[in-house]
């Protein structure tokens, strides 16, 4: 078994000197928070499809699609909601 052994701290102390490492964000998770609207390509890497599935997708009302400009988006939260599996 490995053991690591820390004298000279009290739990407090440790307790501290560890609290960065839990709170730091991961950058997708930083992301996620300050984007909430998901390009196609984005939406295509998270939900493992092509191009031509998430627009069947969208042209059936599974998902849907917000234009700004001439740029497509899809919300995070709708996007999530709508992959959830429903139970019986």
């Amino acid at each position: 078994m490995n053991q690591i052994l820390i004298q000279g701290y009290t739990i407090e102390q440790l307790a501290e000197a560890l609290k960065p490492l839990f709170e730091t964000q991961t950058p997708l998770e930083q992301q996620q928070l300050e984007n909430p609207l998901l390009t196609r390509d984005e939406v295509c890497k998270l939900l493992s499809f092509n191009k031509t599935s998430l627009w069947k997708h969208t042209k059936s009302g599974k998902l849907k699609s917000y234009g700004i400009g001439n740029k497509v988006f899809y919300k995070r939260s709708e996007v999530l909601e709508a992959v959830k599996p429903i139970n019986h």
